[in-house]
């Protein structure tokens, strides 16, 4: 009994509310052309990739006594430029960086470069002031010793 309370209407109307709108027809279309021609697309750069190595692999073999190291040395030259590349940009960066803290304009993490800076005073305060004591206690030893 309670079926037939929750479906009282009729099959037809019940199908017509579920059923998706032109404009919901038209974007499921729209992607299912769409995922189509790129799958296809797809399969065809695959299939041709494939080819290519297989027809690509005897030549490669023939001159991997060449390609390989000039391969290596590629490599190398490519890395050694980027290394290099990136340690003038660090550096140019260091130098914006220096030049915009020593002008005053306080660049990011200046504040915890003038903390740092001191805390490392404090500290060399500290040990010139170990230093001259124990400085001066070794000399009274000293002479105490001589003394004595």
């Amino acid at each position: 009994m309670s079926d037939q309370s929750k479906d009282s209407k009729p099959m037809s109307q019940r199908f017509h509310e579920s059923a998706p709108t032109s404009r919901q027809a038209v974007k499921f279309l729209t992607a299912v052309t769409i995922g189509a021609t790129l799958l296809l697309l797809s399969g065809l750069t695959l299939t041709g990739t494939v080819i290519a190595l297989i027809m690509a692999t005897p030549v490669i073999v023939l001159f991997s006594p060449i390609l390989v190291p000039a391969g290596i040395v590629i490599f190398l030259v490519a890395t050694g430029f980027l290394f290099s590349g990136g340690c003038g940009v660090a550096a140019i960066t260091a130098l914006s960086w220096l030049y915009s803290y020593l002008t005053g304009q306080h660049p990011v993490g200046a504040d915890k470069l003038d903390y740092a800076r001191m805390r490392i005073a404090d500290k060399a305060r500290d040990v010139k002031e170990r230093a001259r004591d124990y400085g001066q206690h070794a000399q009274q030893r000293g002479q105490e010793v001589t003394q004595g």
